[in-house]
């Protein structure tokens, strides 16, 4: 009966310990689902920085900011790319352009003054639904993160920022 009893033991610890493996292992891959992989650091470009993005070069990136956040649009290049209608959005901040639809010269600015409302929700949704959930964030503008005078802009928190996780940023 002794040796019995030791053997269902045995066999319990066994059958507890597969059971315990199999629950750490469902946990971990659940933990891999819920936790993006980190990125690659996100960077502050200054706008002669962000002009070299600008789709002239075949084997470079192509960037557009918009409200300051720089998104990667390499994956539209047929719509972003050297001779692509939108090219002219690219290599710098365009938030204005994209509020108003417009491709004109004069509108390739971040600067929103004037704006009417209808236009500023439209580049909300726009940098929304379109940008945030298409392209993936490489980084922001200095300007966005910087006082003209270089100091930190305390408007800015990125933890506010779309796609924003401590640990994949900084």
């Amino acid at each position: 009966v002794n040796v019995f009893e030791k053997c269902y033991k045995s066999l319990k610890d066994f059958n507890f310990c597969v059971l315990f493996l199999a629950l750490c292992a469902t946990l971990a891959e659940e933990v891999k689902l819920k936790y993006k992989p980190a990125t690659k650091p996100v960077r502050l470009f200054t706008e002669e920085e962000l002009k070299r993005y600008d789709g002239s070069q075949e084997d470079q990136p192509i960037y557009l900011a918009i409200k300051g956040v720089v998104f990667d649009v390499t994956t539209g290049k047929e719509f972003y790319g050297k001779d692509a209608p939108y090219n002219a959005l690219v290599g710098k901040d365009s938030t204005r352009a994209v509020a108003k639809m417009s491709l004109d010269p004069a509108d390739l600015t971040s600067d929103t003054s004037g704006l009417t409302e209808e236009q500023l929700e439209s580049l909300d949704s726009i940098f929304e639904d379109t940008y945030k959930t298409k392209y993936p964030i490489v980084g922001y503008t200095a300007s966005r993160i910087l006082n003209e005078d270089g100091s930190p802009n305390e408007d800015f928190k990125p933890e506010d920022q779309p796609y924003f996780q401590i640990k994949d940023e900084f």
